[in-house]
């Protein structure tokens, strides 16, 4: 006899969407978690940055107000209320978490999860040590930021995404090591707060994984914010001190410099949370901490499934949601459900956004990697400055891209930088998934002034159609 149909360990957004799911579905579900319900992105990621960013925005608002007709004087920024806010925006989504554990029946235990064999799992509470059971486990344990070997971070000058979101002092100085999503956005929260940033990246590009003009029109952008950009350098070494930091820094031309600053923040990617729970005593197959899986998140071992960081990527919030989804639909239909339907997600059709200034956003294909995988392109880009929502706006920087197979017409990847382009990258994202072509996106009729205007514009110039260039 089983305690439960399901057991999840761990309540990120992977997890507590797959035992609410789950828990809809009729199972009988648990969540172990060791430290706050949400896991980190609620807690520690994606939502208290973007809190922390939103205060940047205005703060950088208040600064221009003279571009909007508008007179705001002796304007400073609070830092302590700035991390107060966004520590209280985390609190109340913790919280909504914990309501709709309640509100769906599942029963969570806090505590270090360990599983024991197929369908055991022990959980290791403040109080007590207890065996659970179940018919099936899902592991989403998640990830934590990877350490630089040679400089682990100690919260006082030497910072993790963590450390970031809750400083004490503002930096006065800043080394940002890595140019992905964290790297950037934090490059781009403490320039904004008034920090003297540098930005180190080992690849001849920041944002690596974007389209390479997206690439190239942010780090103009941040240059022209103050920022220093160095691509394909590296960070020989780091000597930590009570008042600062020195780091050599080997540059594209391979001279090596040390510089002083105040703070670091390590941004170079993250490690799976995989090690002691139980994956080598149930002999369940992982690459240096990730889980392989199918489709559905099962692992090699009967009952035991995945989702999220602690799988093969990329490793975003809204991807482990769906594998979530897809993973409690697969369990309930292997528990006999015949009304569920659950497909294998198509990762060509994840977005990913990032939330510097200028914004970025993402789907599908670059057009570098279009033509990598074979296809002939028709490509088509609509700058910010020609739409009208975006001049009134004062937001005239950006542009919108989309790329298509010469062929068929599909849709195989759009790239966007500029404002609110976080919002924007969702009409492609349904388009692709229904599988549009360029015929209907250019037969949709988009509502003006808007700023979605562009998305039309840019379909248009892919076919030498566009109206307003």
């Amino acid at each position: 006899m089983f305690d439960y149909d399901l057991i999840v360990l761990g309540s990120g957004p992977g997890g507590y969407v797959a035992a609410i799911r789950a828990a809809q579905l009729g199972l009988k579900t648990a969540i172990v978690e060791r430290e706050l319900l949400g896991g980190i992105c609620l807690n520690w990621g994606c939502i208290p940055t973007k809190a922390l960013l939103r205060s940047a925005e205005i703060f950088h608002y208040m600064q221009h107000a003279k571009d909007y007709g508008l007179v705001a004087e002796k304007i400073s920024a609070d830092l302590a209320a700035v991390v107060k806010r966004s520590r209280g925006v985390a609190k109340q989504l913790n919280q909504g978490v914990t309501h709709l554990m309640k509100k769906n029946k599942i029963t969570v235990y806090m505590g270090e999860g360990k599983l024991l064999a197929p369908g055991k799992l022990e959980v290791k509470g403040e109080k007590a040590t207890e065996t659970l059971s179940a018919k099936h486990i899902i592991i989403a344990t998640g990830a934590r930021a990877r350490d630089l070997p040679f400089a682990p971070a100690d919260g006082k000058r030497v910072w993790t995404y963590r450390h970031a979101m809750t400083p004490s002092e503002l930096p006065s100085k800043l080394l940002v090591i890595g140019s992905g999503a964290i790297g950037i956005e934090f490059a781009s929260f403490y320039n904004d707060m008034g920090s003297e940033v540098t930005v180190v990246e080992m690849l001849d590009r920041i944002v690596p994984v974007e389209d390479g003009d997206v690439s190239v029109f942010l780090e103009k952008a941040l240059k022209k914010q103050g920022m220093t950009i160095l691509t394909g350098a590296g960070v020989e070494s780091l000597a930590v001190g009570e008042g600062g930091v020195k780091a050599k820094i080997k540059t594209a031309d391979g001279k090596v410099a040390e510089s002083e600053f105040s703070h670091v923040i390590v941004a170079v990617g993250i490690a799976p949370n995989t090690e002691n729970i139980g994956l080598e005593t149930l002999g369940i197959k992982a690459d240096r901490g990730i889980i392989a899986i199918d489709g559905m998140g099962r692992t090699n071992v009967a009952g035991v499934w995945a989702i999220g960081d602690v799988t093969p990527g990329p490793w975003l919030a809204h991807k482990a949601s769906h594998e979530g989804v897809i993973a409690a639909e697969a369990i309930a239909q292997a528990l006999g459900n015949q009304d569920v339907h659950p497909h294998a997600m198509d990762k060509r059709n994840i977005p990913g956004c990032t939330y510097c200034h200028p914004q970025i956003a993402s789907v599908g294909l670059t057009e570098a990697k279009a033509k990598e995988a074979g296809y002939t392109v028709k490509a088509g880009t609509f700058p910010f400055i020609g739409n009208g929502k975006a001049i009134a706006l004062g937001e005239a920087e950006g542009f919108i891209k989309t790329v298509f197979d010469a062929k068929s017409g599909e849709l195989l990847g759009a790239h966007m930088i500029g404002a609110e382009v976080t919002e924007l990258i969702q009409g492609y994202v349904v388009g692709k998934t229904l599988e549009t072509t360029e015929a209907e996106l250019m037969a949709t009729v988009f509502p003006h002034p808007t700023l979605s205007e562009m998305m039309h514009e840019s379909v248009l110039a892919a076919y030498g159609r566009a109206i307003h260039i």
